[in-house]
């Protein structure tokens, strides 16, 4: 891409786009169109997640077509230079250049942010910028303006800032930032692909060399922008003063998210409760840890609360979790003969464990019977515990009815008393 035109050289660009080497032009752009399409076609039968960023959904809808097909352009640019006066390629070119940052941008955020409204947005409006800086581009205002814009400037401490730095500087952080979020996620991707056992210190892994990157990431924009960077020190010691202070709570949350993974105390998938809810674990981040209930509802508890408050964990050194179960009885009944039932009657069912049989003791004397504590061990509290103590209590029931046992109804005794005697004279 070469630089500005004049108002001469624009028209001269207009009609040149009418003679008949445009044709032949023409016929090469869509030639190299044709072979990116053809080697993204071969190529995605070769890979095993076609629908990434590099490919998208659909052949074109990726960041490698327009990359390929601008690898394609310019090395037939450089072919006819000389050969034929260059006039589609000048447009070309730029426009497979936006093309590519535009599905860069988009895809990464998409992947990222998967169901972001925001983020949507944000890439509409990044689409909407590049089209129109092509435009201003092809048309030679572009540097112009840019140029204008760099005389606008003003002193910012010692370093002197122009509108055109941070303009390029917001571009630059734009790109580099997504670029190390992309590379964040996919590392991301890659570690906790196949993880069983050690999926919390993967996690942590992840969430480091996130936070690197988009660091890194961020210090790139910065030079870019043409920001001294030595004024982060200051800057550094005011964060320093506002963690402190203001971000305490933000800051705990943060450190206790990498304690809670380095001590792999808890893990991803561990049945856990805590402050009232009961749930599995669904995810660790950096600042919370979120929990779902085998209901559906989900809870995102700080990974402070998750360090310094009591923390039930079902499934940490043994899944195995004891449940009982409550029946009464009536009076008189033989205790000794129904024991060895009750234990038969629900050790075969499905859930309950065989080699830790249950077990039935007599946990109180009632008003109305004899209440009776039933235990049994399961190993799979994630799947719930309703459903199998729900199968426990029908086959109780089953047994009580086939014996002819009675389960006692709350019975109370009224006396009516009697006419009180009158009063002597």
């Amino acid at each position: 891409m070469t630089g500005t035109y004049s108002s001469g050289e624009l028209a001269e660009l207009a009609h040149s786009l009418f003679r008949p080497t445009a044709l032949v032009e023409v016929g090469i752009v869509v030639l190299c169109l044709l072979l990116a399409g053809l080697l993204l076609r071969l190529a995605r039968g070769q890979v095993g997640n076609p629908k990434s960023v590099w490919f998208g959904r659909r052949i074109v809808d990726g960041v490698l077509f327009p990359l390929l097909a601008l690898l394609f352009a310019l090395i037939a640019r450089w072919m006819l230079h000389g050969q034929i006066e260059i006039a589609v390629f000048k447009i070309v070119i730029p426009t497979l250049v936006s093309l590519a940052v535009i599905r860069l941008l988009g895809r990464v955020l998409r992947r990222a942010f998967p169901d972001s409204d925001l983020m949507r947005a944000f890439e509409r409006s990044l689409s909407w910028f590049a089209w129109i800086g092509v435009a201003l581009w092809i048309s030679g205002v572009l540097p112009q303006l840019m140029d204008e814009l760099g005389d606008i400037r003003w002193k910012v401490g010692a370093a002197e800032v122009s509108v055109r730095n941070i303009i390029e500087g917001t571009f630059t952080a734009v790109v580099v930032l997504v670029l190390a979020l992309w590379a964040s996620s996919e590392l991301e991707s890659r570690l906790l692909a196949g993880a069983s056992g050690n999926l919390g210190i993967r996690k942590m892994a992840a969430n480091t060399i996130r936070a690197l990157l988009l660091f890194v990431g961020l210090l790139f924009a910065l030079e870019a922008a043409g920001i001294d960077l030595t004024a982060l020190g200051v800057i550094g010691g005011a964060l320093g003063v506002g963690i402190g202070f203001g971000l305490q709570k933000l800051a705990a949350n943060y450190v206790s998210g990498f304690v809670i993974l380095a001590e792999n105390a808890m893990r991803i998938g561990d049945t856990v409760k805590v402050d009232g809810f009961e749930g599995r674990i669904a995810d660790i981040t950096t600042r919370y840890t979120v929990i779902r209930s085998l209901g559906g509802r989900e809870s995102i508890v700080p990974n402070e609360m998750m360090i310094t408050q009591r923390v039930e964990n079902s499934t940490l050194a043994d899944p195995k979790v004891l449940l009982s179960t409550v029946v009464q009885v009536a009076y008189g009944t033989d205790l000794d003969a129904l024991f060895p039932k009750i234990v038969e009657a629900i050790a075969p069912l499905d859930r309950v464990l065989v080699d830790q049989r249950p077990a039935v003791q007599l946990s109180n004397f009632a008003a109305d019977g004899l209440e009776l504590t039933i235990y049994f061990w399961i190993a799979d509290p994630q799947n719930g515990s309703g459903n199998v103590r729900s199968a426990v209590n029908l086959a109780i029931l089953r047994l009580l009815n086939a014996e002819g046992i009675e389960i006692p109804y709350p019975q109370r005794v009224l006396r009516r008393a009697g006419p009180s005697a009158p009063s002597p004279g």
